[in-house]
């Protein structure tokens, strides 16, 4: 059976980046951001819903994620359950 949880931001974009087959110097590049910053949002050190609306959306866009969706906290992350 599987089920799902909301997700921390961190996990969407890491299992998303996974997911991609993406490092995250390569998700930076697509950015066009430091691959230092982008990995802050991974760790949770920062977090990208109170980033600037215009690099927010450069990340959203380089992992594939509809922003919309991504503000309303609507991706999930696949949990099996055991």
């Amino acid at each position: 059976m599987t089920e799902f949880k909301k997700s921390d931001e961190k996990d969407i974009l890491t299992n998303t980046r996974k997911k991609l087959g993406l490092t995250q110097q390569q998700v930076a590049d697509k950015a066009h951001i430091a691959v230092r910053h982008y990995q802050m949002f991974e760790n949770g050190q920062r977090k990208l819903s109170s980033s600037s609306f215009w690099l927010a959306i450069r990340v959203l866009q380089a992992l594939d994620l509809d922003i919309t969706a991504f503000a309303r906290g609507e991706y999930s992350i696949e949990k099996s359950a055991d």
